[in-house]
């Protein structure tokens, strides 16, 4: 599927959240700066955006932000970053709302600072860029097989069509886990208020939802690299020996 020449060059990376799960770490520091294997979670997804060329990376803050901006102010790699504040914290949907004014107008990545990913056959998020197609898409989501996913338990997100569209059942469970790795347009969102909102359960499925669960104009591939979810302070070790095999 050809791109058009359309490849993202911008992120968002999610980083308010309070990590009441991660506690008692996330009493002194904010999740994204919760380190495996000596790293923090936040530069992890810089390091991923970084690699697949990414210039520019807004990072969402809420919960103890300072910390998140100290830490900002001491990388010197890229990508670029800026911060979007919030207060109060507007979830996943209000954040991109709020950030769309240093997004810019063109289609951008989100990455979530809590799960690490690695690269399989080839760069990941290149990957997504190179199966997207603005004529035909929306969204275009980074999923991952829930079977082989890392710290996650859950009943899954989404399933995939043949030709690749996401598909939300009303019952039962699904075969994929969404990464937390998306594009996404900008302007799908004019119009829309400046709210505490979830991007994926309160917009882009009520907008694009169907009566057999597909989303049009919203698509998926499969990551087929790792993907670790980090939820818990006992996620950490698991994390770090899943990345050490």
């Amino acid at each position: 599927m050809a791109n058009n020449n359309v490849t993202p060059d911008t992120a968002l990376v999610f980083a308010a959240g309070f990590g009441k799960r991660m506690q008692p770490i996330t009493n002194k520091i904010p999740k994204p700066l919760v380190k495996v294997n000596n790293k923090s979670l936040i530069d992890y997804a810089l390091d991923n955006l970084s690699n697949a060329g990414i210039k520019r990376a807004v990072v969402n803050t809420h919960y103890l932000a300072e910390k998140i901006q100290g830490h900002l102010k001491k990388r010197n790699t890229p990508p670029k970053t800026s911060i979007s504040h919030e207060d109060p914290i507007l979830e996943t949907g209000g954040g991109i709302v709020r950030a769309l004014l240093k997004l810019g107008s063109k289609p951008f990545f989100t990455i979530n600072s809590d799960i690490i990913i690695t690269n399989g056959n080839e760069n990941a998020l290149k990957r997504l860029s190179d199966f997207w197609n603005p004529d035909k898409m929306d969204v275009l989501m980074l999923l991952h097989d829930k079977e082989k996913a890392v710290g996650y338990d859950g009943t899954g997100d989404f399933n995939l069509s043949k030709d690749n569209h996401i598909i939300k059942p009303d019952q039962g469970d699904c075969k994929y886990v969404f990464t937390g790795v998306m594009i996404i347009k900008p302007e799908i969102f004019k119009g829309v208020d400046e709210k505490p909102f979830s991007v994926y359960r309160d917009f882009i499925h009520l907008k694009y939802r169907h009566n057999d669960g597909s989303l049009s104009r919203v698509y998926g591939i499969e990551h087929d690299g790792k993907w670790l979810h980090i939820g818990t302070p006992e996620g950490i070790g698991e994390a770090e020996k899943a990345l050490n095999k």
